[in-house]
């Protein structure tokens, strides 16, 4: 395997600086006339394409996929956390990674990066957790993709996990490819599927074309084998004192911290209501509702509930509610106690983000819309009939 080097033609160098006002890093600095390298170069390639007259050339290490796939052992999770809290997605994952790991007979291994976070990691070892990977340092406290990705691939270059998981959220999707490209295997993103093959192989299920059909995936000749999963699709995993896991604490090397891009403030979403995706109740409206003003039927029933307001995508497409509200396979995947469907049709691509609710109740006037083979309790009829007679029940004012 050949090493990264960035290599400076002193015959062709003229000295005109280009190279160093272009390196983000301040890897590059004049000595007379001749450009020259440090330490802090990382190899973006931004140099190359400054200089106009082809005195610097970038050669990029071989990297040649493990001929041993032997060599990787174990199933790794992803501890993704946001100001210090671990969120929820992990116990899914933690859930299901337990089952892989045992169907393998490997121990599950959950990752965790960022700073002082040392009673989340405690935490973590109250779930069937075999060990805890903790690196700890202040680049690390707040999310950035470069360092995360660096510093995660590294570890897999190191300790060789079979399989890793992470998150389908807004983190996990932004930097598993980074991770995937960097140790050159294959990523399966928004997983609601995974299994072991009898060949010891991970089965990697996800909706494909609109989610009119479910593909299965497998990752024969790379590894680890990597996806990521829908949050809300797996059920979390429960604390279980009986197991006695370790926490293996280490550091990430200088260079792998290096970022471009810096956090200056975290703005949070700002919602009147209950968050859709933790929600244990979510009213939701479609196409039927009619128009946009018609959805204060649906706020107030589950202002009544305590619920989250959630949308179908033709609600969302014809502009009656904001996509932070949209449930299905493009929006959010929830899995609440109790799903309100109301005048929702049922298309396969919105099924698929709620029909894993334990209790659905489909309010439609098609007695054959598709909801209604997935809901628990269906009524057929006019959801401005029944809707308004719902809230006057729960003692409001429709």
């Amino acid at each position: 395997m050949s090493e990264n080097a960035l290599i400076i033609n002193a015959e062709k160098c003229v000295g005109c600086q280009a190279c160093v006002k272009v390196c983000p890093f301040g890897a590059l600095s004049m000595q007379g006339s001749l450009a020259v390298v440090n330490d802090a170069c990382t190899f973006c390639g931004a140099c190359p394409d400054s200089c106009k007259f082809g005195a610097i050339t970038l050669r990029k290490e071989e990297k040649k996929a493990a001929a041993d796939l032997s060599a990787y052992k174990g199933v790794w999770v992803f501890g993704e956390q946001i100001d210090g809290v671990i969120q929820g997605v992990v116990h899914e994952l933690i859930g299901k990674g337990r089952e892989l790991a045992d169907t393998l007979g490997v121990p599950l291994t959950v990752l965790v990066l960022g700073h002082d976070m040392d009673a989340a990691v405690k935490e973590l070892l109250e779930y069937p957790v075999d060990e805890v990977i903790q690196v700890d340092d202040p680049a690390l406290k707040h999310y950035a993709s470069e360092p995360y990705a660096q510093v995660v691939a590294d570890l897999i270059d190191k300790k060789k996990p079979e399989i890793f998981l992470a998150g389908a959220t807004a983190i996990g999707r932004s930097f598993l490819a980074r991770v995937a490209v960097l140790v050159h295997t294959g990523l399966t993103a928004d997983c609601t599927g995974l299994d072991i093959t009898p060949e010891r192989l991970l089965l990697q299920t996800r909706p494909a074309f609109g989610g009119n059909i479910m593909a299965s995936i497998l990752c024969v000749n790379n590894r680890p084998q990597m996806a990521t999963v829908r949050h809300k699709v797996m059920k979390a995993a429960e604390k279980d004192g009986g197991r006695n896991g370790s926490v293996v604490k280490m550091n990430a090397e200088g260079k792998l911290l290096r970022s471009r891009t810096k956090r200056l403030d975290w703005l949070p979403e700002i919602t009147d209501t209950v968050n859709l995706v933790d929600a244990d109740i979510i009213v939701s409206g479609g196409r039927g509702m009619q128009k946009p003003e018609n959805f204060v039927l649906i706020e107030k029933l589950a202002k009544l509930l305590g619920a989250a307001v959630g949308s179908s995508r033709a609600a969302v497409d014809a502009g009656w509610m904001p996509y932070s509200h949209q449930v299905g396979q493009t929006g959010k995947t929830v899995q609440p106690k109790l799903y309100i469907a109301c005048g929702i049709s049922g298309a396969v691509q919105h099924l698929v983000g709620m029909s894993s609710a334990d209790t659905i109740i489909a309010i439609n006037k098609d007695k054959d819309a598709p909801i209604f083979s997935v809901a628990t309790y269906g009524v057929v009829g006019d959801l401005f009939e029944v809707v308004p007679a719902m809230i006057r029940e729960l003692g409001g004012e429709a």
